[in-house]
């Protein structure tokens, strides 16, 4: 499944994150508008309409941008290590994990629209070894995709019941095969608690609404 050639050009401009001004990220000002664009393009065959791929990617979510951030202040975390970006979206903990001097970075996505932005957003920062890659939460750690990711980062990934009940068990197994284990987490319900709590950003979510808490947690 291909986006259209210069569907971003067209739908998105480079933005620095409140946050993470380090980063620029193609993000989209109107994403009702940028939905229509997916219905219009669907409509013509060439990539799957917004119930199959929904605009994530086109934000910079608060649980991912302190993710980032943490990472950014926090480089030896990754630094000369394998990481791995799970529901990367724009790519954001991808590329702050590249930055921070992470050796490889495997950002992880199910949205084709996301798969394609991240290599763009990895080029206008200027990161090499940012690797999008499809679902890997059926993967079996051992296997070639997961067997040599020492760090795993997850940004708002518990967001619903259905995707906390896949992500959960995963992020528990990776932990005692050996990684580490970041959650980037605004306040979501489903929030495991085993997790603990190493650093908290107040970040502006957007240009009206007052700042929210987000806190980054570690599996111990």
């Amino acid at each position: 499944m291909t986006v259209p050639a210069g569907f971003f050009a067209e739908h998105t401009r480079l933005v620095r994150t409140p946050l993470v001004p380090e980063v620029v990220l193609h993000l989209a000002d109107d994403v009702a508008a940028l939905w229509q664009a997916m219905e219009d393009a669907a409509g013509v065959g060439e990539v799957p309409g917004p119930g199959e791929a929904s605009p994530f990617w086109a934000a910079a979510w608060i649980g991912g941008q302190g993710l980032a951030r943490y990472v950014l202040d926090h480089p030896d975390l990754v630094a000369g290590r394998t990481v791995l970006d799970l529901g990367a979206g724009s790519g954001l903990v991808a590329v702050a994990a590249a930055l921070a001097g992470a050796d490889r970075v495997l950002a992880s996505d199910v949205d084709p629209y996301a798969l394609a932005v991240i290599p763009l957003n990895a080029a206008a920062n200027g990161v090499r070894g940012v690797e999008p890659v499809g679902d890997v939460l059926d993967d079996d750690w051992g296997g070639p995709r997961l067997s040599t990711v020492d760090v795993v980062l997850a940004g708002d990934v518990f967001y619903d019941l259905r995707m906390a009940d896949r992500v959960r068990p995963w992020l528990f197994t990776g932990w005692v095969r050996g990684a580490i284990v970041l959650v980037g987490d605004p306040g979501r319900s489903q929030l495991p608690e085993a997790l603990v709590e190493v650093a908290g950003y107040d970040v502006a979510d957007s240009g009206v609404d007052p700042a929210r808490r987000t806190t980054v947690w570690r599996l111990p």
